[in-house]
């Protein structure tokens, strides 16, 4: 069985057409097991309920953004091995240090194509 019909991924995105846009190209991997949420809050309810193998999460975000949504995945002993993949429209190289020295996987930086996701994810994952 091919990763892809394995793994689980939460998709973090407080914008409904970024997330359509991510999980529509998750879809075409042939990555079925997608979850969302509107806001790091509700994605870090969800993932101390059920963690996934890995999330895909804005930056730029009410209430939680993407960082501090990684802070409280790594403090938390039951989601502190969930890759991370932080998608953001400022990959301005202090935020991209502050989120490796929070265990960060991987960024990409927006506006990106499909195969560059694909590419992120692969990293981080091994290959769908």
């Amino acid at each position: 069985m091919a990763l892809r019909d394995q793994i689980h991924i939460m998709v973090v995105d407080d914008m409904s057409t970024s997330r359509g846009l991510i999980t529509q190209a998750l879809d075409s991997f042939g990555v079925r097991n997608v979850f969302t949420a509107e806001n790091g809050k509700q994605a870090l309810q969800a993932l101390t309920a059920k963690p996934v193998h890995l999330v895909i999460s804005d930056y730029n975000m009410p209430e939680m953004d993407g960082l501090k949504l990684l802070h409280y995945l790594r403090a938390t002993p039951k989601t502190k091995g969930i890759g991370f993949v932080l998608i953001t429209g400022r990959a301005e190289q202090q935020i991209i240090d502050h989120g490796k020295k929070l265990g960060m996987n991987n960024y990409l930086k927006k506006p990106f194509e499909p195969n560059d996701l694909r590419n992120c994810i692969e990293q981080v994952v091994g290959r769908l």
